[in-house]
């Protein structure tokens, strides 16, 4: 286990040869929950995370002024030069020396140094001072190492020596006019560590230090993705590859990136990380199992066609199923119901030849296009027609050309074998009640209704046997609505490794990783597997998927326009207003006025003459009966009062409604008012 460092030193001082590496986080300045957002990738570093480094990429360069303490970045293609400044310490031996040399950078013909004291190499003699130009390190015969130096004397003479690296002595480091790049510095751990100064300022400019700054490429436990972040991140780490050889770092992985494996990856075991998200799509035994730290056993991936299904709404409300086309029961096909006849445009545009039978009486209208059908007449589709409006307008009426015939009963007398047939046009806007008329009795399996247009209306006669309880046996009816083909993934639990369940991956939203733990059977002895071929599936997922697939469906066309008529109808003269109240005064005033004069033996007065005015009809006065009024015609024999005279008349009006006029009443008295 490595010592305690800072990450940035850390990383300055790493070999790239060495990766990958694996460091422990073990304290660190972190802010909101160790979130570090930068440059757009996100990374938590906790206390005791773990971090395999696989990669380091130079983003830039941070160069800080001793002096000043001031700090900048450069760019790492900055054009300028920066010259080395020589350290003021001594070193012992020649190794150490020439040691300061930067390895994979060619600075050799422009290290400088010098002796304080005097050298003697066999005959030759350096003088102390003397600079010394470092040439290249060579292996003698013997295997000594040697340091090939350049000696410039007097009169511009010059020689080139061997020093022994184990010579020792008094050396120190010279400067010289070399300038070095950013990327030389950054690419020498000899050269990131020293000091400069810029070459555009001789012995006047600030020393300054330059520190790399990396983008880190890095995997952490339940990340999926390589995560990256910066160098400067202010943490402390220890190297604890050492001791964790066989880490195995958990990556998470979805339904999607599981498929996506090779077939040689199956079967394996998983664990769940994060159960399903969002709103439940499927109303299964199995989707309640999937909760996080669940083990399952994971088979083998493929496609799978499904067909989507629902029932009609009953008790329960209308439910929907998700049926693979594994599925081992029978069906037999039931006769589809139209409601118009644009429905059976569309049935029969997927089922040519279609036969329907007439289940209502409808009436003709000439003016619109449409004929009259009786129930019992059978229909056969025979294609699509645009037909001329009769009403003059010039537009056209798309219409179904069919077959009509009448249901022959086995009664009657088959001598008669005239073909009673006819074409007949009805229009797409339409009304109708219809049924489909189908001649077989067949039990089809699920792959053979597959291969015919759907949708189709079924029943499930045989049960599949592979179900312990299969869902569709009691359904009185099935419709079939259309086909989808879904990558899915085979699992099973891991106590019931034999069950097993297909996983849509385009509708569960959910991670989990792979285990090295063993199946659950041994490696001779797989189990025969039984898979789940319904399931039931929410209203949600129902308008999930079609609005997934943006199915719409074109609406059933309008009756045709019509020109507005030339003729006028007749007006309406105004309705009387307020006359019964009016009435009901005036006659109760005339029988008190007529009981008095009838009580002293004189006639009633005449009534006033009708007003002859066109817009006012004459007033109504309610009567019991006519059929009474008119059959009994008698003195009167009987006076009532006035009173018993008002009353009555109350009666009158208030509960019947047929209206005599006064005229009328006041002709035949005693007819009207008194029986």
């Amino acid at each position: 286990m490595g010592d305690l460092q800072c990450l940035r030193v850390f990383i300055n001082c790493l070999d790239q040869q060495s990766l990958p590496r694996i460091l422990q986080v073990c304290s660190g300045v972190y802010f909101q929950g160790s979130i570090y957002e930068l440059s757009g990738s996100e990374v938590c570093l906790s206390t005791g995370d773990l971090v395999k480094i696989i990669g380091l990429q130079l983003l830039s360069v941070s160069c800080e002024e001793i002096d000043t303490g001031s700090s900048y970045e450069l760019p790492t293609d900055y054009s300028g030069q920066f010259r080395l400044v020589a350290e003021d310490f001594p070193y012992n031996t020649i190794e150490e020396i020439v040691g300061l040399c930067p390895v994979g950078v060619d600075a050799c013909g422009s290290f400088i140094f010098t002796s304080r004291e005097e050298l003697t190499i066999e005959n030759f003699t350096v003088p102390a001072g003397k600079e010394l130009t470092l040439l290249s390190v060579e292996a003698a015969d013997d295997g000594e190492r040697l340091a090939r130096c350049h000696v410039q004397g007097q009169n511009k003479a010059s020689a080139e020596i061997l020093l022994p690296l184990s010579l020792k002595g008094e050396f120190y480091e010279c400067e010289s006019d070399r300038g070095f790049t950013l990327q030389e510095i950054m690419s020498s751990a000899r050269l990131s560590c020293r000091r400069f100064r810029s070459t555009n300022m001789k012995n006047c400019g600030a020393l300054m230090v330059f520190s790399p700054v990396y983008e880190i490429s890095a995997i952490m436990h339940m990340r999926k993705n390589v995560v990256k972040f910066p160098s400067s991140l202010e943490v402390d780490v220890q190297d604890v590859t050492e001791n964790l050889q066989d880490l195995v770092f958990i990556t998470p992985l979805s339904l999607t990136e599981v498929a996506s494996q090779s077939k040689e990856s199956f079967p394996t075991m998983a664990e769940i990380l994060d159960s399903p998200e969002g709103d439940p799509f499927f109303n299964s035994n199995w989707f309640k199992e999937l909760q996080s730290g669940r083990q399952l056993v994971l088979h083998e991936c493929g496609h799978t066609t499904f067909i989507l299904a629902s029932t009609p709404k009953g008790r329960k409300g209308k439910q929907y199923y998700f049926i693979s086309e594994r599925y081992g029961g029978r069906m037999r096909r039931r006769a589809r119901e139209f409601g118009s006849v644009y429905e059976l445009y569309l049935a029969s545009s997927q089922s040519p030849g279609l036969k329907v039978s007439v289940t209502r009486h409808s009436e003709a209208e000439e003016e619109e296009g449409i004929p009259a059908l009786s129930v019992g007449e059978q229909l056969e589709v025979l294609r699509m027609d645009g037909l001329n409006d009769k009403s003059g307008a010039a537009q056209k009426v798309e219409s179904l050309i069919c077959k009509r015939t009448m249901e022959v009963d086995e009664e009657d007398d088959e001598e008669d074998e005239e073909d009673d047939s006819e074409e007949i046009s009805l229009p797409l806007f339409m009304a109708g009640h219809f049924v489909e008329k189908l001649s077989d009795n067949k039990k089809y399996k699920l792959t053979d209704l597959m291969k015919s247009s759907l949708p189709l209306d079924v029943k499930v006669v045989t049960r599949d046997k592979d179900l312990e309880k299969d869902p569709l046996m009691g359904l009185t009816a099935l419709k079939l609505e259309e086909t989808l083909t879904e990558t899915i993934v085979l699992a099973s639990l891991f106590n019931k490794p034999d069950l097993c369940f297909e996983l849509p991956v385009r509708w569960l939203q959910m991670s989990l990783c792979f285990t090295s733990d063993n199946l659950p059977w041994s490696s001779d002895e797989p189990p025969e597997l039984h898979t789940e071929t319904v399931t039931e599936v929410t209203e949600k997922f129902y308008y999930e998927y079609h609005k997934l697939i943006s199915k719409t469906e074109e609406p059933p066309p309008r009756p045709p326009k019509r020109k507005p008529s030339n003729s006028k109808p007749p007006k309406k003269s105004p309705k009387p207003k307020n006359v019964l109240p009016n009435v009901k005064s005036n006659v109760t005033k005339q029988l008190d006025d007529l009981s008095l004069h009838e009580t002293k033996g004189k006639r009633a007065p005449a009534p006033p003459p009708p007003d002859d005015t066109p817009d006012q009809p004459p007033p109504l006065l309610p009567r019991k009966s006519l059929s009474t009024a008119e059959s009994i015609s008698m003195p009167n024999m009987y006076v009532q009062g006035p009173t018993k005279a008002r009353n009555a008349a109350r009666r009158l009006s208030d509960s019947d409604h047929d209206y005599e006029s006064i005229e009328d009443t006041f002709n035949h008295p005693h007819e009207s008012l008194f029986y």
